[in-house]
């Protein structure tokens, strides 16, 4: 200590904030006043309240007899019974199961593409990809005969060329 001269260094390093000491006995009383507050929550148990708690709650809660109600009655179970089968029938009538049927005639779904005008871009976007798979179109066998009659009834001699 003697080398540095700390002895008599009069700074200690500490400094207490402007006005400490002038507000310092306001913080200490009210510090005070809140502890005195706090002994007092205002809350207070009535008297022999824990030692009589148990017998209050007995007499409170006395056993009494409950209605009981059955959730199977006969009425409710004819009730039941009668609307399964009401749904039932309704799924084995077929009501929801009609199905449009197609015309099997292939003239008629010819002459019904041709009159409406529809494109080859609509009957593309009717088609899936699982029935335009290749090897569906390379087991089909035309035969020669029947290319020339289409050619021959369908074709002009200027399309050929």
């Amino acid at each position: 200590m003697k080398k540095n001269k700390l002895h008599n260094n009069i700074k200690s390093g500490f400094k207490t904030p402007e006005g400490y000491f002038d507000s310092l006995e306001e913080h200490i009383i009210s510090d005070l006043k809140l502890k005195e507050l706090s002994n007092n929550s205002g809350f207070k148990t009535p008297d022999n309240y824990f030692s009589n708690l148990e017998d209050t709650i007995i007499s409170k809660v006395s056993k009494k007899e409950t209605k009981v109600i059955k959730l199977f009655t006969k009425k409710r179970l004819i009730y039941i019974s009668g609307i399964a089968a009401a749904i039932l029938l309704l799924f084995n009538v077929s009501i929801f199961n009609k199905v449009e049927e197609w015309p099997t005639d292939f003239q008629t779904v010819e002459t019904y593409i041709l009159e409406e005008d529809i494109n080859y871009y609509d009957i593309a976007t009717l088609l899936d990809e699982d029935e335009l798979i290749e090897d569906n179109f390379i087991d089909y066998t035309i035969k020669e005969e029947t290319v020339e009659d289409y050619i021959i009834d369908n074709l002009n001699v200027d399309d050929l060329y």
